[in-house]
């Protein structure tokens, strides 16, 4: 008899879903896809996924595939989103974690990938992507 598979934690669902962010990033051709740990500095959320995107249109698509990707893998719907009208800057508030969608001058002016780097990365692509994921 096999042993009980654990059930997961908050923080493995967080893992999880952050991981399905960066992977719709990816997909949609979203750059310097990352995920930061910034729980133990930062208390009102988890992790924040951060990507850069070439122009509006791309940032809007990668918003939108990511709103998609995490509501098929089981996650949450964001609570708000802001900066889909100039999308220079798009935030995507899941509650337990932000996903930042950047124009790439944005991204390099505010450097928040540098302003929490203390924060521990988070592997996201550990295995390959199937088609049409």
């Amino acid at each position: 008899m096999k042993p009980p598979v654990p059930e997961p934690t908050t923080l493995d669902r967080v893992r999880d879903w952050c991981s399905i962010a960066a992977r719709a990033c990816w997909a949609k051709g979203g750059e310097d896809t990352v995920i930061l740990s910034v729980g133990r500095a930062l208390a009102i959320t988890d992790a924040f996924v951060i990507t850069s995107g070439s122009n509006a249109r791309m940032i809007r698509t990668i918003a939108e595939e990511v709103e998609e990707k995490v509501k098929a893998g089981g996650g949450p719907a964001p609570i708000r989103i802001e900066g889909l009208d100039d999308a220079r800057w798009v935030l995507m508030d899941y509650g337990d974690f932000v996903v930042h969608v950047m124009a790439t001058e944005a991204r390099d002016f505010y450097q928040i990938d540098r302003l929490w780097s203390d924060g521990e990365r988070w592997d996201w692509m550990e295995e390959p992507l199937a088609s049409g994921e």
